[in-house]
């Protein structure tokens, strides 16, 4: 794997993006990762190095970038973020993406985990430049970041690719009743979704860093389902 930690604009401030690719040639599908809140953590390079491991070119901004450490954990700074600044640093990943030279501009996905499910499925329906969404345990897609609207639920009619989910059954945010809604509004309005649902598994079970969380059988489970959706989506 090769990797670099690239510094774009964001108007007038620099946001750090932390990209890899496979070795060799050619032009790669790509694939915004989107972090939770803990940030571009350990987890994070995890999932990254497994996209890698599949053939994608990956990036992932650092959503915090504005924020200081200072400024409390990461669920503190979490709840600080909104969605207009999180909309701009994701389209302004997507330009550095389009514009790479090892990229297939025309074969973008988006994923995330957490607060990065969230925003996903946010930004499927903000930039239509993407081919597939994943959101992994994404919570909080009824309420919006910042004082006004719309949420991402509201945006619903908007979502512009196939997106395909990830829930643990003793997961609270997003609840059995989110869980319900979603489903419900997308087939409403006739959007391509999958949802996966894991037993004995709840929020972030997939973080092989907390073993509070860490499920092994719905990690092993939801990894396959993810790539098999991936290579449908993006060829």
């Amino acid at each position: 794997m090769d990797a670099l930690t690239a510094t774009i604009p964001v108007g007038n401030q620099g946001m750090a993006v932390q990209t890899a690719w496979p070795q060799g040639t050619g032009r790669f599908p790509a694939l915004v990762v989107i972090m939770h809140a803990g940030g571009v953590d350990t987890f994070v390079h995890g999932m990254l190095q497994k996209l890698v491991d599949a053939g994608y070119f990956v990036a992932a901004p650092d959503l915090y970038h504005r924020l200081d450490s200072r400024q409390g954990s990461g669920l503190d700074r979490m709840k600080l973020l909104r969605d207009p600044q999180v909309e701009s640093d994701v389209n302004a990943t997507v330009d550095f993406l389009c514009g790479h030279p090892l990229v297939e501009k025309t074969r973008l996905g988006i994923m995330g985990f957490c607060m990065g499910g969230r925003v996903a499925y946010l930004m499927a329906a903000r930039n239509h430049r993407f081919r597939a969404a994943v959101a992994f345990y994404g919570g909080n897609i009824m309420i919006p970041w910042g004082e006004e609207g719309p949420t991402p639920f509201d945006l619903t009619a908007d979502l512009g690719c196939p997106l395909q989910f990830h829930f643990g059954d003793d997961d609270t945010n997003p609840s059995p009743a989110d869980r319900q809604k979603l489903d419900a509004a997308l087939t409403k309005h006739g959007k391509l979704h999958e949802f996966h649902r894991y037993a004995g598994a709840a929020h972030a079970f997939l973080n092989f860093t907390n073993p509070d969380r860490y499920r092994e059988a719905a990690s092993h489970a939801a990894w396959p389902r993810t790539l098999d959706f991936l290579t449908r989506q993006l060829g």
